[in-house]
């Protein structure tokens, strides 16, 4: 009967032996999960920003347009003096470009004296004209003069006839006939004079104005005056210089290309104070406002300036991006240096706060995973579950997230030692 119980009790051991193993396995299969639960907070924003000073204003540098470019030594962020080369013309191309416009010249030239010889002509020839016409006119007054002068005679006569032989009706018809006759010659007399008299007024108005001759000249005054322009340049050998010192901020041209009639580059007008550029995406803007109170830093200098955001618009070159301009001091950074901006926002106070890492996403939903207890076949065991949530702030550590799912006696897992799923069994870290 004692080895019995004994036996019995050998058994018993080796059972609580074996389910104190089973239960250690089992566990030490199960994720090991940290956990933590929401808490009261401020969701605190913070924004860092990278940019580059540029410019408070820029001057334009213009060249004789036309002239093809050869090589171009300035190059933007670039700081150059008054008199500093900028850029070098190709001669060649010049010297080709001179003996075009030179052509050009000559042309103009041809049509300026064949303009000026063809006026000579018109006016002798309508010197001519006038002097003929006024011949034909003395000419036609005679003999028109002639012509009613003989028809007046022959009234005359017919009158005469007609008192001497009495009240004859054939004298009486002829006296009719010259009368009508010497009023015929009269009337011819006036018209053909009056026409003669036409053809002189005629003459003598003055020419049609025509501007082809001071077309040409002024165009050939111009190509004189572009012809000074190059041999200018060929003077010079090419060399286009600054006419100011400044900083390139943009180079507007290309070697082998023609100069415009706009700018050739740009160059920071250094009577105003740089400014700092920086770009912010949607997320950042949300948290700068025009007007506010940024820090500032430039690269190699020691000192955070505090300083106002002074422009604050959508990019017009990056979709969906913003620009910030912050006014620097006077003698403050030069343009292309590197700089950057911080700001912090405290933000509001939210009841249920997360750490980031517990927030998980997929496509627009939102949620944690939280633990739970439930009897298993060990007894009170740990289990996940799977909560959606609505986030109402974020930043890079904190969400904050509207009650109802939560409460501040939640546990959320943070973190796992191996995979998990809704529904998995999990021990919590002590």
């Amino acid at each position: 009967m004692k080895k019995v119980m004994a036996g019995f009790a050998a058994f018993l051991v080796f059972m609580v032996i074996c389910t104190v193993i089973s239960k250690s396995v089992y566990a030490y299969r199960l994720p090991m999960v940290t956990t933590c639960q929401p808490e009261t907070k401020y969701i605190e924003h913070k924004v860092e920003a990278e940019g580059i000073v540029v410019a408070g204003g820029e001057k334009t540098v213009t060249y004789l347009p036309g002239v093809r470019i050869d090589s171009i030594y300035a190059k933007e962020g670039e700081r150059v003096e008054e008199g500093d080369v900028l850029m070098q013309i190709d001669l060649a191309d010049l010297k080709e470009l001179m003996d075009e416009k030179q052509d050009e010249i000559a042309q103009l030239s041809l049509q300026i004296n064949a303009i000026l010889n063809n006026q000579e002509i018109a006016r002798q020839k309508k010197e001519l004209e006038l002097a003929r016409a006024r011949e034909d006119y003395d000419t036609t007054a005679r003999i028109e003069d002639t012509q009613v002068g003989r028809a007046l005679e022959s009234y005359v006569r017919a009158q005469e006839d007609l008192e001497e032989e009495g009240g004859d009706e054939a004298l009486k018809d002829a006296l009719q006939s010259a009368a009508y006759g010497e009023a015929d010659a009269k009337a011819r007399r006036d018209e053909a004079v009056k026409q003669a008299e036409r053809a002189v007024e005629d003459l003598l108005l003055p020419e049609e104005v025509t501007a082809e001759l001071e077309r040409t000249q002024l165009e050939r005054a111009s190509l004189s005056e572009k012809m000074q322009e190059y041999q200018s340049v060929l003077e010079s050998q090419g060399a286009v210089t600054a006419p100011y010192s400044g900083v390139v901020t943009e180079v507007l041209v290309r070697p082998g290309e023609r100069v415009p009639d706009t700018a050739v580059l740009l160059l920071s007008d250094e009577t105003l104070p740089c400014q700092l550029k920086v770009t912010l995406d949607e997320e950042q803007k949300k948290y700068i406002g025009l007007g506010d109170e940024i820090l500032v830093e430039l690269e190699g200098k020691g000192k955070v300036l505090e300083e106002k955001v002074a422009y604050l618009a959508e990019s017009r070159s990056i979709p969906g991006k913003y620009e910030v301009l912050v006014e620097l001091p006077e003698n403050m950074g030069i343009p292309g240096l590197a700089g950057s901006i911080a700001r912090s926002d405290t933000g509001e106070k939210h009841r249920l706060c997360l750490p980031a890492a517990a927030l998980h996403t997929d496509n627009d939903r939102n949620y944690v995973y939280v633990v739970k207890e439930r009897e298993g076949i060990l007894g009170q065991e740990y289990y996940v579950d799977e909560v959606n949530v609505q986030v109402i702030d974020k930043n890079e550590n904190w969400a904050a997230v509207e009650e109802g799912m939560l409460d501040l006696e939640s546990v959320i897992i943070l973190s796992a030692t191996r995979e998990f799923k809704r529904g998995d069994t999990v021990r919590r870290e002590e």
